[in-house]
């Protein structure tokens, strides 16, 4: 091991997941007896859970079920306290904050969304991971933040200011700072918020087709179907059911956590679970 280099980050270096390219290894999230809290209260508690090398991992569950401080402490934002989170069998704590960078790009809720800026120097943000102190950019960022911003469909869009943007025009560019990190693992909170159901579409078939580790916590229980490999469903900060989406998603479950009468049907254009709720009162 290189002297001065952090315990943990030369079997990350050396241990990577199936290999796709430079900066596309698919990492393998492990999270275990992950306990949170704040203000005195506990608010995950003892989650246990996976995101496969490669897959697309989906949380669900009613709002205040600790989805997004879950996720929060996946990217470093919240630190636990107790339980770890592993990045390819390494505590991510282990890492530096820039090699942790490096591997896991976040979209988190709480956007920042008052960016004097352009939509090019918003998106070229996500290559500062890779930039020595007062670094510029050199040809390889500009191709990377040109193609994270055709990948959301706003490659005409560079010159324009952040601010002047409406709220699904800022969720894709925000999007296009993730991809612009090229991580090996994409922590995405609500990703499909504001957004049209075109852009919907477009965005949960770019997460098929990128082949990245992906944790994504989703309200539209349909798009979580559609577009997860797995399901950990929460509810009051424990993980209550995990597994395929067509094997979580049952009338009993639903009932149970999101307190909703519904059916699970198959859809007639793909044969993913589709979900047909009731919304008669009383029902």
């Amino acid at each position: 091991m290189r002297t001065g280099r952090r315990a943990g980050e030369a079997v990350l270096s050396e241990e990577a997941g199936a290999e796709d390219g430079p900066g596309e290894r698919r990492l393998r999230i492990d999270i275990e007896d992950l306990s949170v809290a704040y203000a005195g209260r506990t608010v995950v508690a003892g989650a246990h859970l996976i995101a496969a090398a490669g897959e697309i991992t989906g949380l669900v569950g009613p709002n205040g079920s600790g989805k997004s401080t879950l996720l929060r402490t996946v990217y470093r934002h919240l630190k636990p306290a107790a339980g770890r989170v592993l990045l390819q069998g390494t505590d991510i704590r282990a890492l530096s904050p820039a090699r942790s960078a490096r591997h896991i790009a976040a979209l988190p809720q709480e956007r920042g969304e008052d960016f004097e800026l352009t939509v090019g120097e918003v998106v070229a943000m996500g290559r500062t991971p890779y930039k020595r102190a007062f670094a510029g950019e050199d040809a390889a960022d500009r191709d990377m933040v040109a193609r994270a911003l055709a990948d959301v469909g706003m490659a005409d869009h560079s010159a324009r200011r952040f601010t002047e943007l409406s709220g699904g025009e800022r969720q894709r560019v925000l999007l296009a700072r993730a991809f612009a990190q090229a991580a090996d693992v994409l922590v995405l909170d609500e990703p499909t918020n504001h957004l049209d159901i075109r852009h919907q579409v477009e965005l949960l078939a770019l997460l098929r087709g990128r082949r990245r580790t992906t944790l994504v916590s989703l309200h539209d229980l349909n798009a979580a179907a559609s577009v997860c490999d797995r399901l950990h469903v929460l509810h009051d900060g424990r993980v209550v059911a995990s597994g395929a989406p067509r094997d979580v998603l049952r009338p009993a479950l639903l009932a149970e956590v999101f307190g909703v009468r519904a059916a699970v049907i198959e859809h007639p254009l793909t044969g993913d679970p589709l979900i047909a709720f009731d919304h008669r009162e009383g029902a």
